[in-house]
């Protein structure tokens, strides 16, 4: 059965980037002309996968309005002949049917993904990070999601950092998939191993597409690191009762829940938007050249 369901963790407090996080939530933040959950969004729909859960806590009921309906504003707009602006409103309504769903405690992202069970049903099903964001041009989604059809297990996405980088992700013991270039037969998981521990490179980034058993291993997974319920030792268990697959990404993506990467992001897609890019990229340009060497 192919994955038509897409799950996205957004309950976070955003406390890296008090105090713009204070009374807005970091999905919330505007790249460039969207807000950070709108680029999330429109990647589980150009995947095929329609229908969308948020996962969302107190104070996130803006993200349940974006992805609504604004009649008023829609009307005012209409009124004023601004067509374009018209449009674009009425395109996020209609990416998706999203649906929310909160998560009443912070107790990690293995919680968060177990709040899904109800909407989810016994089917495969994606998980989005809210603050991990792939390159709009990018199709790792898409194979993930094929992937998982043609295997019938979990799926991960992974990318190689460099050693200083494996105290903050999950990461995998795997070997390369013959049957499927780019992938990875995944047999462990670690979580936030660090240099020493570490059985690789290759770390989980923010993209799952997952088989419903995951709701047991989750209700039997303790609490880890932090207290929290993590996913990756959820799928571990699952590794212990067989292989899952991973797919290697190379492309375009922000932590945009990390300053440095939220400007980045801004940056470059500024510098690619259709009517912002050229003018943009001549002002990058008089202004690194004015920087002091």
């Amino acid at each position: 059965m192919r994955a038509r369901k897409a799950v996205i963790p957004a309950a976070g407090l955003g406390t890296r980037f008090l105090p713009a996080t204070k009374a807005q939530p970091k999905e919330m933040m505007p790249i460039v002309d969207k807000p950070a959950i709108q680029y999330v969004v429109e990647e589980a729909a150009k995947a095929g996968l329609d229908d969308v859960l948020l996962i969302t806590g107190r104070g996130k009921r803006s993200l349940e309005d974006h992805f609504d309906v604004a009649v008023e504003l829609e009307q005012q707009l209409a009124d004023s002949g601004k067509e374009d602006l018209l449009a674009a409103v009425r395109a996020v309504s209609r990416l998706a049917r999203v649906h929310s769903v909160r998560q009443g405690h912070p107790l990690g992202l293995g919680h968060a993904v177990g709040c899904a069970r109800q909407h989810v049903g016994e089917e495969p099903f994606a998980v989005l990070l809210g603050d991990d964001l792939v390159g709009e041009a990018e199709d790792l989604l898409a194979r993930m999601v094929t992937l998982q059809a043609e295997v019938g297990c979990s799926v991960v996405a992974v990318m190689e950092f460099g050693d200083e980088e494996l105290s903050r992700y999950g990461v995998i013991d795997a070997k390369p998939d013959p049957d499927h270039p780019g992938a990875h037969v995944v047999t462990d998981l670690v979580e936030k191993p660090g240099r020493v521990n570490a059985p690789s490179n290759l770390c989980i980034i923010g993209r799952y597409v997952l088989t419903p058993d995951i709701f047991g291993q989750l209700d039997r997974t303790k609490p880890g690191r932090g207290g929290e319920i993590q996913l990756t030792d959820a799928l571990r268990a699952q590794c212990s009762d067989g292989p899952i697959r991973a797919v290697e990404f190379s492309g375009a993506r922000y932590d945009v829940g990390a300053k440095e990467d939220y400007v980045r992001a801004n940056v470059e897609l500024a510098a690619r938007h259709a009517d912002l890019g050229p003018v943009f990229r001549d002002f990058l340009v008089d202004f690194v050249d004015s920087l002091p060497r």
